[in-house]
């Protein structure tokens, strides 16, 4: 492993890194002032990194001028930051890593475009000062496309395991080996096995096993993840906080309650349509006073029925 990949590795063990959200308005208007509010808030409320422009904060539908303006935001902030490249829009319009993905066979061959963007998007990553990125995944060759990102930005690299585009046994295995891979994040929902088979590789490896898991985040703690990155702590970040407090602690009552806690709170929020919980996270930050109420929008999200919210806040409590 690249010295650059375990120095990032050792840095984020134990981390709580918030998966941010972008604040916009519902025309997907972003006020850079309401960003740098917002993600000050995160941090002086228990995360202790940041991941911007991933799948919560929308990374793959803004332009490259906000894309880089929101880095800017975060690495003032002083704290380990991680920037969410790739999953552009296909032509029809729909993000690559929100799609479903009903592939078991061979991952199929990259085009050279959609590679080449996901590698200008972590140079301007490394150039404006971000820790490392997240690669989004893709149904192409996945391991070709860390080592364009990583040839290119020469930058740490958090490979992937999302639930909409899961990644077979053997391709997680040669992500593991890439010297520039300084960890791995599991985002299954609702797969527990493929949870477990995923931290279990990526320890194995010598790599940080990283959860994002909203749905299994208390029982992913205990199968072996060593931090977090979650979409559930783009808001009331205290309560995920809460948990790995006391996860390190010794009160398995108070381990049980945190976590009974966040399970309310992400059913809440991470259910159907999953899409729908960007903006579901961005009415509890409306409501915790993060970001103003006209920033509460997520333009790329399905619409939510409005008497929905309630409940959401109510989860929050």
């Amino acid at each position: 492993m690249d010295i650059s990949a375990q120095n990032l590795r050792d840095r984020l063990r134990g981390a709580l890194i918030a998966a941010a959200a972008t604040p916009m308005t519902e025309s997907g208007e972003v006020d850079l002032d309401v960003v740098s509010r917002y993600l000050a808030g995160l941090v002086a409320d228990g995360a202790t990194g940041l991941a911007v422009l991933a799948h919560t904060g929308r990374g793959p539908y803004l332009a490259s001028e906000t894309r880089a303006a929101v880095i800017e935001r975060a690495v003032a902030l002083g704290v380990p930051v991680l920037v969410g490249v790739g999953g552009g829009p296909d032509p029809d319009g729909e993000s690559r890593s929100g799609r479903e993905a009903s592939r078991s066979g061979p991952e199929m061959s990259r085009s050279g475009p959609e590679s080449s963007g996901t590698a200008e998007q972590a140079r301007v990553a490394a150039e404006l000062g971000a820790d490392g990125v997240l690669v989004f995944p893709s149904a192409g060759d996945r391991v070709a496309l860390h080592d364009e990102v990583w040839r290119a930005a020469r930058l740490p690299m958090i490979a992937f395991d999302l639930y909409t585009l899961p990644c077979p046994a053997g391709t997680m295995r040669a992500l593991l080996e890439h010297p520039g891979v300084a960890g791995l994040k599991t985002a299954l929902l609702s797969d527990a096995m493929g949870c477990q088979r995923a931290i279990e590789l990526t320890r194995r490896a010598g790599r940080l096993a990283i959860t994002g898991e909203d749905r299994m985040f208390g029982p992913s703690l205990l199968w072996g993840a060593q931090a977090a990155l979650v979409g559930i702590a783009a808001a009331s970040v205290g309560v995920t906080a809460a948990v790995m407090e006391a996860y390190r602690g010794s009160d398995l009552r108070a381990f049980e309650e945190a976590s009974g806690r966040l399970d309310r709170l992400a059913a809440a929020t991470f259910t159907e349509p999953m899409e729908g919980y960007v903006r579901r996270m961005l009415w509890l930050a409306a409501t915790e006073g993060r970001i103003p109420e006209s920033f509460a929008h997520d333009p790329y999200g399905p619409p939510l029925p409005e008497g929905e919210r309630a409940v959401v806040v109510a989860s929050s409590r």
